[in-house]
């Protein structure tokens, strides 16, 4: 599964942000987030701008880390073609 779980996964614990306040400001199912963050689903782009932007309502500094997760892969570090 992709990064947008393990990136939405690191950022809700480090920030101690619950599935369910989430969920609230997205105005989704905590279903949904439990699927993301346990890889068992990825989200569609459309909502991982929504999951920004439901962090960013919570606490903009997780928002800015979990953009930055999401669009930095760690595996392309250092790599050159």
């Amino acid at each position: 599964m992709g990064r947008a779980g393990k990136a939405l996964k690191q950022v809700l614990e480090k920030y101690g942000i619950t599935q369910n306040r989430l969920a609230v400001a997205m105005g989704t199912r905590r279903s949904n987030i439990n699927r993301w963050v346990n890889e068992t689903r990825d989200p569609v782009s459309e909502a991982v701008l929504q999951i920004r932007n439901g962090l960013k309502a919570i606490n903009p500094d997780a928002a800015a880390e979990f953009t930055q997760l999401y669009w930095n892969d760690p595996s392309e570090d250092g790599e050159q073609s």
